[in-house]
């Protein structure tokens, strides 16, 4: 026992005077077992005090580094929640922020910013989209509408614990996973883990502190919706009058609600299975109404292409590029043109979307079976520092337009359809192409122009867009379907389908022949009519 005592003592003598040593058994003569130690080759042994050694508190500050960057990663990539709010459906999750607040954003109007607490956690709310099932619940019991302040703070409670717990696991998961990645110890690892959690419970507190009911009232608007307050009024008048508030909610909610159902309802046209089928819209104006007419348009009547005849957007901006975003979920060609609300900065974001086929400058493309060219509208009146060209700029650009017509008449590949936005543009292509389709005037229109072109005017796919609400009597929502006959391209019909618009569950589509093919009729010819020109 003395001998194993003594030998221990001796170990840890050894260890102190040579701690940079590295120890090595050897056996010696006659079996004896000895302890070695030798020191790294070309070194001096070291002083303990001079040895190498990391601060405590350099630890702590690495160990601070990845809680705070493993947090933020967790937040990113399984902090976010989906939760139905009323009749909406929304994504809410708690991202780093010096200045704390809520942002809540609805694509593609913009965001508002409320300074509802102060903490280095922001709350983003973004609306997705409008639940139509819901949105008919209410329309089905009208009752429910007196309810309905009540179920949306009920929804944001639950909200807001979905958010807490979901973010709690999000930053210990986070953290924990780049503790182990970065230290490789399962302990430092759920240090860093709990840290982390440490921190978010500690900002949830500081929030709660600071919580400012009151912020609602004096909300911070970006984007489009930074014309809110002129539309809305004071926010204020909102909060005391929250009834009429509430009736003109639950009024919007029923009208959209009901043009979403009328198109589900449509009769179907089941034409020869060798026509190609045309939707043509025109005039959106940034009504989001209005993709999910169109969709319903596609897959009823199984359309092969869409021709959109410009004025998209309301005012241009890069903030509305987003509202074109479902474009590319269509599942069809998209073939556009510039309208006079549609900006350069329009049409480079649709240029880079796949389906999507920008016409300009009298380009020409073939696209499901038809030659199409087109031309932009030459005037962007939303920009009120450049003075309109008027009708003189349009009849331009529909001169420009003719000229193309003919060359590539002249080089042996005639275009079937023309596309402007203007009318007054549109009459300038007259005998150099068989059609020609142009909108801006709000409401449909077919006329014969003198050397033969057929003019299609389309109404407003939009129902003149979100300042339909302030008509006294709502904007129908138009469309056409027109019908092609695939061997020689020639229009062989086309119907028109006019919706009630906002608050009128009505719907109508008419059946229109051209001339030449009603019966009796003689059969058209197969090359477009000369040219005055």
């Amino acid at each position: 026992m003395a001998r194993l005592r003594l030998a221990a003592l001796s170990r840890l003598v050894t260890r102190l005077t040579h701690p940079t040593g590295r120890r090595h058994r050897t056996t010696g003569p006659g079996g004896t077992g000895r302890t070695r130690w030798k020191h790294r080759a070309g070194r001096a042994p070291a002083s303990p005090a001079l040895a190498p050694r990391r601060t405590p508190w350099l630890r702590a500050l690495g160990l601070i580094a990845v809680a705070l960057a493993g947090a933020w990663l967790g937040l990113l990539t399984v902090g976010t929640v989906h939760v139905p709010v009323g009749p909406v459906n929304t994504t809410m999750a708690l991202r780093p922020s010096l200045g704390g607040g809520t942002e809540i954003t609805v694509s593609p109007l913009g965001a508002l910013r409320l300074d509802s607490h102060t903490a280095p956690v922001r709350l983003d709310v973004d609306v997705d989209q409008l639940d139509p099932e819901r949105a008919q619940d209410l329309v089905n019991h009208p009752e429910r509408i007196s309810g309905l302040q009540h179920q949306v703070v009920h929804d944001v409670e639950h909200a807001a614990l979905d958010v807490a717990l979901r973010s709690c696991a999000a930053v210990l998961l986070g953290a924990t996973t780049l503790g182990l990645a970065v230290y490789r110890r399962p302990r430092r690892a759920l240090a860093a883990g709990g840290l982390a959690l440490a921190l978010l419970g500690a900002s949830g507190a500081t929030a709660y502190a600071t919580w400012n009911p009151k912020s609602v009232l004096e909300p911070r608007y970006s984007g489009l919706l930074s014309s809110a307050p002129s539309l809305v009024g004071n926010a204020r008048s909102i909060v005391t009058e929250f009834d009429a508030y509430q009736q003109e909610l639950a009024r919007l909610v029923t009208n959209v609600t009901k043009l979403y159902e009328t198109t589900s309802t449509l009769p179907v046209y089941r034409p020869d299975p060798t026509t190609i089928r045309v939707l043509h819209v025109s005039d959106i104006h940034l009504n989001p109404a209005s993709w999910k007419i169109i969709d319903s348009l596609v897959q009823q009547y199984q359309v092969d292409v869409i021709v959109d005849s410009g004025d998209t957007m309301d005012h241009g901006t890069a903030a509305e590029n987003s509202f074109l975003d479902p474009i590319e979920d269509l599942g069809v060609p998209y073939v556009w043109v510039r309208g006079n609300h549609d900006s350069a900065t329009t049409q480079r974001y649709l240029e880079r979307m796949k389906n999507v086929h920008v016409l300009d400058d009298g380009r020409a493309e073939t696209v499901a079976g038809l030659r199409f060219a087109g031309i932009g509208d030459p005037q962007f009146t939303p920009d009120r520092s450049v003075a309109p060209g008027g009708d003189a700029a349009e009849r331009l650009a529909g001169d420009r337009l003719a000229t193309a017509l003919r060359a590539q008449r002249s080089a042996g590949t005639p275009v079937d359809v023309a596309v402007v936005h203007e009318p007054a543009a549109a009459r300038e292509t007259d005998g150099t192409v068989p059609l020609v389709l142009c909108g801006h005037l709000h409401h449909e229109d077919t006329e014969i122009l003198p050397f033969g072109t057929r003019l299609r005017v389309e109404g407003s796919t939009g129902g003149s867009g979100l300042r339909a609400v302030e008509q006294e009597r709502p904007a129908p929502v138009e469309a056409s379907i027109l019908y092609f006959d695939r061997d020689n391209r020639r229009l062989q019909a086309w119907d028109e389908i006019e919706l009630g618009g906002l608050g009128e569950a009505t719907a109508e589509v008419s059946r229109h022949l051209p001339e030449e093919n009603r019966p009796g009729a003689s059969p058209a010819p197969t090359s477009s009519s000369p040219s005055p020109r």
